[in-house]
């Protein structure tokens, strides 16, 4: 599914339109072949909230960032996923949905040096471990729960970033409390206060929709998944999973999960469906 990376990051404060397309892009647009048009998915977005000169904005600063390519078929306008943008797709769909656990203690370390002379590459490779949610040991130590070795190991080699570093995985012996290290390796505060705001946002629409007999209509699924959707993926990216008995007591990230989950198995279905009508239809051939 969807990451951060491909729209810019995601603010506090009103989902902007760029997020809110990204998601659609990544749940959506893959299974029509990676393409969509530019009138489905302006259909697609009203039922968001999204009016179309705001949709065609965004996909004018997507294409210039190189997550969309525009390219007509069937003799319809519309836009195609770059190779880049899908394959960050594929490492975002196992981190964006995959339930919560309490992690078992073993980490996966990199430690890189990187010459002054090549000192971007640097600033790559701590932009490159931050968006996979390592946490900063030292400046050139950084940790993160031992599952992520596998996408730390894919994406570093994919960006050519692999003669700078080495991959350890590791079990935290000595000297110190490791629920205190872990506040100092990561922002907690900063990690409570999204999860809060996506609580604020977003448990409203999962009470009302638990209290609901019935399938959630199509377009009110649709607005409401993507909208929950959107708030949520970045933060499995920040938070990428820390062992729960670390984490302070009155931690909400595991209701935030709990609330996400719950919106995904009511809205899911419905709000497919729905896309399938708006926009499967409209694809050529």
């Amino acid at each position: 599914m969807t990451t951060t990376e491909l729209d810019g990051g995601a603010e506090r404060g009103p989902l902007p339109p760029r997020a809110l397309i990204v998601t659609v892009l990544g749940l959506y647009v893959r299974e029509f072949g990676g393409w969509i048009s530019v009138s489905a998915l302006i259909r697609l977005m009203a039922a968001a909230g999204v009016d179309e000169q705001a949709v065609r904005s965004a996909l004018s600063r997507l294409k210039r960032r190189g997550i969309v390519e525009a390219e007509r078929r069937g003799g319809a306008a519309g836009y195609a996923l770059s190779e880049y943008a899908r394959q960050l797709l594929e490492v975002g769909d196992r981190r964006i949905f995959a339930e919560r656990e309490a992690h078992t203690r073993d980490w996966v370390v990199v430690v890189f040096s990187v010459p002054e002379s090549e000192r971007q590459k640097r600033h790559a490779l701590r932009a490159r471990l931050s968006w996979l949610g390592f946490g900063t040991v030292s400046s050139g130590v950084w940790i993160a729960p031992g599952r992520l070795a596998d996408d730390a190991r894919e994406v570093l080699l994919g960006d050519g970033l692999d003669p700078y570093v080495d991959l350890f995985r590791a079990e935290y012996l000595a000297f110190g409390d490791p629920a205190t290290k872990i506040a100092r390796w990561w922002d907690l505060e900063a990690l409570e206060q999204l999860y809060t705001d996506f609580l604020e946002a977003h448990e409203p629409a999962r009470r009302h929709w638990e209290a609901q007999h019935r399938v959630p209509p199509g377009g009110e699924a649709f607005s409401d998944y993507v909208r929950a959707l959107t708030s949520w993926r970045r933060l499995p990216y920040l938070d990428p999973g820390l062992p729960t008995d670390l984490l302070p007591a009155s931690w909400s990230g595991t209701t935030a999960a709990q609330t996400f989950f719950a919106l995904h198995r009511m809205l899911a279905g419905p709000a497919h469906d729905f896309v399938t009508a708006q926009a499967g239809a409209a694809r050529p051939g």
